[in-house]
């Protein structure tokens, strides 16, 4: 019965080490799977570079530069706020989105933060 309490622990270390390792804020509020579905599934994210990612119903992703150029993958919704996509070139990638203020703001693994200006549903 000793060993449950340490199980317990050691199961959920992962998960407290992922969310240590994002630049969040004291403000940051990671969405919930459901917000990350409406936010996310149907739109268009543009970022201040102008930058676009779409998420698609279907589960195909795509983010075209502001002066061109596009990755195309499938992404999945997970909890605590996070996206992660698997492009087709074979890597992965996981981004947070936070309520950050009064606007959402996609935070890379590598800890960098891109404020989104608009969603628009996807035509």
């Amino acid at each position: 019965m000793r060993s449950l309490p340490l199980a317990l622990t050691l199961f959920s270390l992962p998960a407290l080490a992922i969310a240590a390792d994002w630049n969040t804020r004291a403000d940051d509020k990671p969405l919930s799977v459901a917000e990350l579905r409406e936010q996310l599934v149907g739109n268009t994210l543009i970022f201040f570079d102008n930058g676009r990612s779409v998420y698609s119903a279907n589960g195909e992703y795509s983010y075209t530069y502001g002066e061109g150029g596009t990755w195309l993958g499938h992404y999945e919704l997970k909890e605590d706020g996070i996206a992660c996509t698997t492009f087709v070139t074979g890597s992965t990638r996981c981004d947070l989105i936070v309520h950050s203020g009064a606007r959402l703001t996609l935070i890379t693994e590598d800890r960098m933060r891109f404020p989104i200006r608009d969603i628009t549903p996807t035509e």
